[in-house]
């Protein structure tokens, strides 16, 4: 006997994908994978002898599905299998004959399809989580094609917290996933409303330092001179930002040849003002201690003649100001005014209850070593950082680490996670008590993942560290713009999806 008391809006959304390829829109923390778990049964009792196959993107989060439907399933209800690039091809092929349902990586079974181990005919349902990698994960499209192709049965369902808001782009997901509804929900919902806590929202503003002006000119001054150059050579137009220099950077690269000098020059130029931009901004979004590093690694490179470029860049006078300028602050032990303010707000998270879990999300490593080591001369806190495995040597945490700072974090042996990104997706991560954004971020998508790990079962807060007149300014209301604008366009989307003809697919 199965007994899995779905709520009701999830009951709902069964409903619609037992009947349709349905993506699923639904904040981190409300049951996404127990919807697919209650198809998994309806597609394996309406087809017998079918199989499922469950995507997600990494090792961990596909872990972490084949548990969820371990702990809910009984445990000869299907013959569930993980597969991951540990287990030989040949091992794959053999247990892919006997099992019912298959947790996978796309990676791997996209090779799998690509040396013809198997096919995917006897798939009744395809689940595809953090369904918004679907453009980005070739490996993703690449198996739902295979699936689109040989299926005798196709159900697909498509699952994530936030698709995104270029409408083109949810349009190509939705294209991709032969989506023909969307089932979206937001912590306002009606139907969700009430499974969900108050989550309390603060901004909090700090100052950018006077002294930290002083470098920014500095460094502001390299950058104007790399970018009018490149405007007098007439091979930028427009806004200059770290984006238009990286769409910049691919044009040229396309277009160098030992004839082309212009193009060759360009690319100089180019790849100094992005340098440029990245040390500027750390010194408005980070820490003093990360700029030093980077500017040292500059100064290395150029040590060791690796660019033309990077010599140029660091023997400018602007450039060794900068540097003097920082390397006095550090010596006076400054930081940049976030560290204190994080130390700070944790202090008063712990004095109104000493139990709290915190999880405080950056953008870079460097960032999160150096919270992590401010937190730890508060008496009740045991911080960890939470990275993700780095592709060179001794960098970062490998998969088993990274499972072991979660293990700790639920059993209290820890209470603060400083994470990157590798926070932000799916993992098993417990409710928190509070959420801090170490600066904003101008994604839609990986902002909702961030906050949806607070306030579920629980009271939460969630506090967004804003430096003034900096690009924390920009990234904040970028964000909160592209959200609004993200639930309008699935609207919208939704609505295109549900006046097109159904096809045979749909009735499957």
């Amino acid at each position: 006997m199965i007994n899995l008391n779905p709520r009701d809006y999830q009951k709902a959304i069964f409903e619609t994908a037992k009947e349709n390829n349905t993506l699923v829109v639904l904040p981190t923390g409300l049951g996404k994978t127990l919807i697919a778990v209650l198809l998994s049964i309806e597609r394996l009792k309406k087809h017998p002898g079918s199989k499922i196959l469950f995507l997600a993107p990494t090792k961990p989060l596909v872990d972490q599905h084949l548990q969820t439907y371990q702990s809910l399933l009984p445990e000869l209800f299907a013959d569930l299998q993980l597969f991951t690039g540990e287990i030989n091809a040949k091992k794959r092929q053999e247990i892919w004959q006997t099992a019912e349902i298959i947790f996978s990586t796309p990676q791997c079974i996209a090779n799998d399809l690509e040396n013809r181990l198997y096919d995917l005919r006897e798939v009744s349902l395809l689940v595809m989580d953090e369904a918004h990698r679907c453009l980005k994960n070739y490996d993703y499209t690449k198996v739902v094609q295979c699936y689109k192709n040989q299926s005798d049965n196709i159900r697909i369902i498509g699952l994530t917290a936030s698709p995104g808001s270029d409408q083109d782009l949810v349009k190509q997901i939705c294209k991709h996933l032969d989506i023909s509804e969307i089932e979206i929900r937001t912590r306002e919902s009606s139907d969700v409303k009430q499974y969900l806590q108050e989550r309390e929202f603060e901004k909090v503003d700090v100052d950018f330092p006077k002294e930290f002006i002083e470098i920014r000119v500095l460094l502001k001054r390299i950058w104007d001179e790399k970018v009018d150059k490149l405007r007098s050579r007439s091979l930028l137009f427009g806004p200059a930002n770290k984006i238009t220099l990286l769409k910049l950077q691919t044009r040229l690269a396309a277009q160098v040849s030992p004839r082309n000098f212009n193009a060759m020059h360009g690319m100089s130029l180019t790849a100094q003002a992005i340098k440029i931009s990245h040390a500027i901004e750390l010194l408005e979004t980070q820490t003093l201690s990360g700029l030093r590093d980077y500017m040292n690694s500059l100064i290395k490179q150029a040590e060791e003649k690796k660019s033309k470029g990077v010599q140029t860049l660091v023997n400018g006078p602007d450039f060794n100001a900068a540097m003097l300028s920082l390397t006095e602050l550090l010596k006076k032990e400054v930081e940049h005014p976030k560290i204190e303010e994080i130390s700070n707000i944790v202090k008063a998270q712990f004095e109104e209850n000493k139990n709290s879990k915190i999880i405080i999300f950056t953008q870079f490593r460097e960032t999160a070593s150096r919270i992590v080591e401010k937190l730890k001369n508060i008496p009740e806190v045991k911080a960890s950082v939470f990275i993700g495995q780095a592709k060179k040597l001794n960098m970062g945490l490998s998969q088993k680490e990274q499972k072991a700072v979660i293990e700790k974090f639920k059993s209290n042996e820890l209470n603060i996670l400083c994470a990157t990104s590798i926070g932000e997706e799916g993992l098993d991560i417990p409710e928190v008590s509070a959420v801090i954004f170490y600066e904003p971020i101008p994604s839609a998508i990986r902002k909702i993942q961030r906050a949806g790990r607070t306030a579920r079962l629980s009271p939460g807060k969630l506090k967004i560290l804003v430096t003034k007149d900096t690009r924390d300014e920009i990234n904040h209301y970028a964000s909160n713009a592209r959200e609004k604008k993200m639930y309008k366009t699935i609207d919208l989307v939704k609505k295109e999806i549900q006046n097109r003809p159904k096809t045979l697919n749909d009735f499957n």
